[in-house]
């Protein structure tokens, strides 16, 4: 990058053994094992077709796949743990032995998902619900030594999407991981990685301004996850569906990581690569 950052976080996670450096941002690809994602749903809920799109991202310069088997889109009915592991199979070991080099993340809020999970062979957590759903869930990432993805969420289900927040978005947000990264350290998790949460529970207004403010989210002091892939707060205001905002998405990742992101969470990963090699 050709401007400093005013802060250098963490340039590296251990992932198993395996070390992700963060120095050059990385590209990490969804892969929807859901039949009601709102846009792709069941596009990839077989293994077959699940191995063919991680191919693809793999191929077009994913260092991660992210796979997640329940729908967290605004309305969508709660599963339980027992069926996000149905659905997982055993995608997650044949991804592991088709691409060894390629991490896995399990994006889950279940700590009996992140057990089964680690047995087949995951690299990282995932969690959009900063253990709020889940009582076992953060002693159970603690118990695996894996990194942990940590985002800003309300703190129940039902709430998720509830567009509540008052004050400063970024004192909020700042408060909250303050918070939440004593306690995942007392527990025991070393690697840390924030994810702001665009798109739950905040305005567009609001989305923006943490964008343009990315470089202080916990106060540059840890890797940020930035997902903002087909989120309706991009493509709603404009009127234009989620498959639609290409150049749109691809301006705002030029943002994100120009403010310090470390990690782009995508669907159309050669995008989210081309912006990378631009600017690094």
């Amino acid at each position: 990058m050709k401007d400093a950052f005013p802060y250098q976080p963490q340039q590296s996670i251990n992932c198993r053994g395996t070390l992700l450096d963060l120095r050059t941002p990385q590209v990490m690809g969804i892969l929807n094992l859901t039949p009601d994602s709102f846009s792709d749903g069941a596009q990839f809920n077989n293994e077959k077709s699940a191995l063919q799109h991680a191919e693809k991202m793999v191929s077009e310069g994913a260092s991660i796949i992210d796979i997640g088997a329940q729908s967290t889109r605004p309305k969508a009915e709660r599963l339980p743990a027992t069926v996000e592991i149905e659905r997982i199979g055993n995608t997650i070991a044949l991804l592991k032995k088709e691409f060894p080099a390629t991490l896995i993340s399990l994006d889950t809020f279940y700590a009996d998902v992140v057990r089964f999970g680690y047995d087949e062979g995951i690299d990282l957590v995932n969690d959009i619900s900063g253990g709020y759903y889940d009582s076992e869930m953060l002693a159970t990432v603690a118990s695996t030594g894996l990194p942990y993805v940590l985002m800003h969420v309300n703190n129940t289900y039902e709430s998720m999407h509830n567009k509540t927040m008052e004050g400063d978005v970024l004192l909020t947000l700042n408060h909250y991981f303050s918070a939440k990264v004593a306690e995942l350290r007392n527990l025991g998790i070393k690697d840390i990685i924030l994810d702001p949460g665009f798109g739950f529970g905040k305005t567009v207004e609001q989305n923006h301004q943490l964008l343009q403010e990315l470089s202080f989210v916990g106060f540059g002091q840890l890797p940020v996850l930035v997902g903002i892939s087909r989120k309706s707060f991009i493509y709603k205001p404009l009127g234009k569906s989620p498959l639609d905002i290409v150049e749109e998405t691809r301006q705002l990742h030029r943002l994100a990581l120009k403010n310090g992101a470390k990690i782009l969470r995508v669907h159309d990963v050669a995008e989210a690569v081309k912006v990378v090699n631009e600017l690094f």
